[in-house]
Formats: C-alpha cells, structure tokens, sequence
C-alpha cells in the first residue's frame, strides 16, 4: 500500500510541473564532420591535411582515410600542390552521375 502523501513530497505528483521556464525550443541538427568535411573541400581554395585535421580534431591518417571514403562515394577530389608551398591542397570539383547535392 502506498502513502499518497510520500508521493508528493517525493515530487512523483501526476500534476504538471509549474515552472516560471520557457519550453526548449528544438535546435537545429548538428553538422556531421562528414559534413563539414565536404564544407571545408568545397570552398574554392580547398584546404590541406593539416588544417583538416586540426578543424575536425582529426589525426592525418584519418582525414586522408576520409577522403578516400569521398572519393569511393562519388565525389570528384582534387589534389594541387602550389609552387611555394610543401602543402598539397583538396577540392572537391563535381560529384559523379547519380549523386544528389
């Protein structure tokens, strides 16, 4: 048998809670890193390994592992390496047919 009075001091009432807050408002969906991922390739500059993987908190292998995992999926990545610079630089170009934006 259960005390109706314990119930209530222990705040297991079937009353609505009354409180002065407002209700959550959902918030928008977090971007994936895969996400990201195409963001950060899709600027016209592209962007190199180790910017990636400081962006993404990402270690080398794994953001070069990522983009192959792009490139399997359809996506045309290009690779330029500048004059000046030790630095080789990923874009994505176009995806190939069938892909969806």
């Amino acid at each position: 048998m259960t005390n109706i009075s314990n119930k209530k001091t222990l705040g297991l009432t079937t009353e609505p809670a009354k409180s002065g807050k407002k209700a959550r408002v959902p918030h928008r969906p977090k971007l994936t890193k895969k996400a990201r991922l195409i963001n950060f390739l899709s600027k016209d500059r592209g962007a190199d390994i180790g910017s990636l993987s400081k962006k993404l908190d990402w270690l080398p292998h794994t953001t070069r592992a990522a983009l192959s995992k792009l490139r399997k999926s359809g996506y045309v990545i290009t690779s330029a390496k500048a004059r000046n610079s030790k630095l080789t630089r990923y874009r994505i170009t176009s995806l190939s047919e069938g892909q969806g934006s």
